[in-house]
This record gives structure tokens, C-alpha cells and sequence, in this order.
């Protein structure tokens, strides 16, 4: 068993204090599908067991069957199905999210200023912002896994094929030639039919852009064989060489394979809540106690209707990854990112963009990520340290000056990295999905 590295008694005596009209503007995030781990969960039942174990019965008792138990002890091939990882990732943030809550008065209606999620993180976002609650939103994340694996059973016995999505990371003056060559390849028609859009080709042949989540980093989902032959396609007319990574799903989200989750997505949000003493309500509260960012069109929801028409889109659309952190970053001026949840694949690709980990001085703030208990003393002290400092500070040369170094370390550290990255189809190999 996995010993906690921090005594939690200590921990549960510290108590962070918002100073919600002081602080630079703060977002709260949630990842996606890919990052599940058989013993995610050990950690927190070990550090906090009274906590924890509240939580586990709530997670096992609204789903009626014992989830955590696959979460504990796997195998790693059951965890990864739909029907378990996009459920047991969802509520092991939620897990940690009430843990900070309950053990160190963590409020995120005082502490933050946006929430956000990465594809099904969005679900954990929305719970966050007051939108939904955790019981009706677990139910929701279940039976969409249900319909998204049953859509994707569908499109094997019918059409035959292998199904997933796979990871393209290119240098970032790359990108937008790779995406337009990609649509290209795929094209809105087939062999010049007007009429006929991707959604009228058989399973088989269809791929689409699931995720944009960077300024160097997309993917691809749909036939894994048609994913192979456009891969390809790039490396011959791009005339470049982008590395390929299988991610660790058994299904094509956000392709339109999907289609029929979106149909079942729209009548479960028409219903009523299913928690107790909210029966007659409905499902989604609108406004929450916080804005959050929609995954396909990278802005705030902005009515209860859309909400619902967004989320339920969600399982075919896009995500917007990158242009949500750009607008967080550049319109919105958020100045501190704090990441809950198993997996490290958010923070990064956060950083990626913002252009700094851990506390930062000069930009008011940092990208942090509440992944496991010993980290909890970190982020909260970081957040602390930097409560009080300024966008402003520092004259305009010196954060010219500033932007620029930091601008030119990310480049650097771009293409070293790209340097080191051999091209060709590369297998998962159980690290975090993306």
C-alpha cells in the first residue's frame, strides 16, 4: 500500500483564507478521458479515510455497483472501458475536489474566478461552478459512457475496423497547415457529392479533429486505419514529420461516430434532478456560483438552454482546448491555473501555453495541479505567496522584457523537445493520454 508522504492530521489543521478581492484572477480545471490509473484512489483513502470513505460509498451508492472497487484493483483493462474510465476519472476528481474542501476550507465560489474542464472534465467543471450536482452529474458521465461505447460497438459490428483516437504533435508553425491539410484529406464531401457530408460515410472511413489542445498538439479519432493512411498524407505533402501517439481509449469521442450519444445526452438533460430534495427541480441550475467554459465554442455558457445544448454536443463536437486557455489567458487575464485531478496532461498543457509552472512572480501567478495528497501543501502555500501580487507590477519595458524571455525559453523548449521526438505511429504506453 501506497504510504502518504505528509501526516494528514497536520494537513487538516491548515486552513487557506481566500482574499478573493486581493488576489490575481484564478481558474479551477478538470481533466479528461486517458489519465484513469488502477489505485488512483489509494492515496486519498489512506491520507484522509474518514473523508474518503464518505465519498466512496456516495460514488458506489448513485451508480449502483461498485465502481471504486474497479478503481482500487482494476484490472487495468476493465478500468480503461468507457463505462468505467470516464465515470471513475470524473468522480476520483470530484474525490479530491470535497476532500480540500471539507480538510482545508476550500471554497472555489471565494477562491476562483472560472472553471473549465477538458472534455469530460467539463462535467467535473460544471459541478464545481454549482451548475449540477455531484450525484446528477456522476448518473449523466455513466450514461453517456454507455452511449458512447454502445455507438462505437455499433460502428464495429456493422462496419468492422478498429476505432480509437491518436495524438499528433507537430512545431507550432506547423499546426495550421496540418489542420488544414487534415481537412482536406477528409474533406466535408465524398467523391464530390454535395449532398454528403462525413457524417453519411460509414464508420470506416471517417476520422475527425477530436482535439485541438495546443499551439503544437492535436487529435485525431475515428478508423484507426484511416487515421494510419492520413497520417501519412501529411508526412508526404506537409513535408513534415509529426510524431503519432495511440491514446488509451476504446472508443472515437468527439467524432461523429458519436452521433447517437448526442441524442441520448439531449433527452437526459431535459429531465429532472435526480438528488434528493431536488426532484422537481431541474438537472442544471442556471447561473452557478461561477462562469464556466464551454468546450465548443471556447467561451462562458451563457443561458441555462445552451448549457444544455453544448454539453450534450460535446460527445461529437471539437475540443476547444487551446482557444479556451488562450481566451482565459489574453481576454480574461487569468493569472493562476490550479489543476484537480488524477493525471498531469491539464497542467502541462496549460503550461505549454501560459508559459510558466509553479509560482511566478513576474506574471502573478502559476500552473499547479492537485494530483496526489503530498501536493497540497505546495499549491496552497503557492497560492498564498501570491495572493497579493499585481499584473501591474514592474514598468511596461520590464514586462515587455519579460514576455519576451519568457516567449523564447518556450520556444526553445519546444523544439528541443520536438528535436528529441523521432517521427513515426507510437503505441500507447500507459502514460497520460492527451
Amino acid at each position: 500500500m501506497r504510504t502518504a508522504t505528509i501526516n494528514a492530521p497536520v494537513w487538516s489543521r491548515r486552513r487557506w483564507i481566500s482574499t478573493q478581492s486581493k488576489r490575481p484572477k484564478t481558474a479551477i480545471f478538470f481533466p479528461g478521458h486517458g489519465v484513469q490509473r488502477v489505485g488512483m484512489l489509494s492515496p486519498w483513502v489512506e491520507a484522509f479515510p474518514s473523508t474518503a470513505s464518505q465519498i466512496i460509498q456516495e460514488i458506489d451508492h448513485t451508480l449502483g455497483y461498485k465502481l471504486t472497487d474497479i478503481i482500487q484493483h482494476g484490472p487495468s483493462r476493465t478500468l480503461t472501458e468507457t463505462t468505467n474510465s470516464q465515470p471513475a476519472i470524473m468522480a476520483t476528481s470530484i474525490l479530491i475536489l470535497r476532500i480540500l474542501e471539507r480538510e482545508f476550507n476550500f471554497k472555489v465560489e471565494e477562491q476562483f474566478d472560472f472553471t473549465l474542464g477538458h472534455s469530460l472534465g467539463e462535467f467535473a467543471a460544471l459541478i464545481a461552478g454549482g451548475y449540477i450536482s455531484f450525484e446528477d452529474s456522476l448518473y449523466l458521465v455513466h450514461m453517456r459512457a454507455r452511449a458512447m461505447s454502445e455507438a462505437t460497438r455499433r460502428a464495429v459490428t456493422d462496419y468492422g475496423g478498429e476505432y480509437g483516437m491518436i495524438a499528433v504533435i507537430t512545431e507550432p508553425p506547423y499546426l495550421k497547415s496540418l489542420i488544414k491539410t487534415i481537412q482536406g484529406f477528409v474533406g466535408p464531401t465524398r467523391a464530390g457529392d454535395e449532398a454528403s457530408t462525413r457524417e453519411d460515410l460509414p464508420p470506416i472511413e471517417q476520422v475527425s479533429i477530436a482535439n485541438i489542445n495546443s499551439q503544437n498538439q492535436i487529435v485525431l479519432s475515428g478508423s484507426i486505419e484511416r487515421i494510419r493512411m492520413l497520417i501519412a498524407h501529411v508526412r508526404q505533402f506537409l513535408g513534415h514529420d509529426p510524431r503519432a501517439v495511440r491514446l488509451n481509449s476504446d472508443s472515437p469521442f468527439h467524432s461523429p461516430i458519436m452521433k447517437p450519444a448526442v441524442s441520448v445526452m439531449h433527452k437526459l438533460l431535459s429531465q429532472k434532478s435526480r438528488t434528493p430534495g431536488r426532484e422537481d427541480e431541474d438537472i442544471i441550475t442556471f447561473p452557478g456560483r461561477l462562469p464556466c467554459i464551454s468546450n465548443v465554442n471556447a467561451r462562458e455558457f451563457q443561458s441555462k438552454e445552451q448549457l444544455k445544448d453544448l454539453l450534450a454536443r460535446s460527445c461529437l463536437e471539437t475540443v476547444q482546448w487551446w482557444n479556451s486557455i488562450r481566451y482565459l489567458d489574453q481576454e480574461v487575464k487569468i493569472r493562476r491555473w490550479v489543476g484537480i485531478g488524477p493525471g498531469y496532461v491539464g497542467r502541462n498543457l496549460v503550461g505549454k501555453e501560459v508559459g510558466m509552472r509553479g509560482k511566478d512572480m513576474v506574471k502573478g501567478g502559476g500552473v499547479w495541479a492537485i494530483t496526489d495528497p503530498s501536493e497540497i501543501e505546495e499549491v496552497l502555500r503557492g497560492l498564498e505567496e501570491t495572493n497579493n501580487i499585481k499584473d501591474e507590477d514592474g514598468t511596461e519595458a520590464e514586462r515587455k522584457e519579460q514576455e519576451e524571455e519568457r516567449e523564447r525559453k518556450r520556444k526553445l523548449k519546444l523544439k528541443a523537445e520536438h528535436e528529441r521526438l523521432r517521427g513515426g505511429f507510437e503505441p500507447w504506453d500507459g502514460r497520460d493520454s492527451i
